[in-house]
């Protein structure tokens, strides 16, 4: 593990080191999101990724992320969040960690049903669901929960022409 990660999912003993496009502990700070959309840009500028991929990625990720500091970590500067970025086969995914309780995604209101229109939360993960060919969470190893975030080729992946 590198010095500034954060454990999130023990690696598939299968995987390659080189698998790994990205693993870093992000400060639980607003600021640090520029850090998260550019080392994002670095790791996926080289796949070869359309514009509007990119961006399904990276909004998703953003998402991920804010969820996790927000309302994993309660905004607590002392918890980090966790972000892995890696290939799975020919899949790429996006894993963000925080060290919170915990949630029951489901438990989360339907920020489309009429009676929750001006409620506010739910539509984070209404959008990493529409980014992502696969969106889930599961418990940390340490606490807390993984956001587990999945494209697949033959999905938004490969196809650069759709608008985000």
């Amino acid at each position: 593990m590198r010095p500034n990660s954060l454990p999130l999912l023990p690696a598939r003993a299968e995987q390659s080191p080189q698998d790994l496009l990205l693993d870093f502990a992000i400060p639980n700070r607003p600021e640090a999101l520029e850090d998260v959309r550019d080392r994002l840009d670095a790791v996926l500028g080289p796949l070869g990724l359309g514009e509007a991929a990119r961006y399904r990625i990276a909004l998703a990720t953003h998402e991920a992320v804010i969820n996790a500091m927000v309302h994993g970590n309660g905004r607590d500067p002392g918890l980090p969040v966790g972000l892995r970025v890696l290939r799975d086969g020919a899949d790429l995914v996006v894993h963000v960690a925080d060290l919170g309780a915990g949630f029951d995604p489901a438990a989360v209101a339907d920020p489309l049903r009429p009676e929750n229109r001006l409620l506010p939360g739910g539509r984070g993960l209404l959008l990493m669901r529409a980014m992502a060919d696969e969106a889930g969470h599961a418990p940390g190893p340490n606490g807390g929960t993984v956001a587990i975030l999945r494209w697949r080729p033959g999905g938004d992946m490969t196809h650069p022409e759709r608008e985000p």
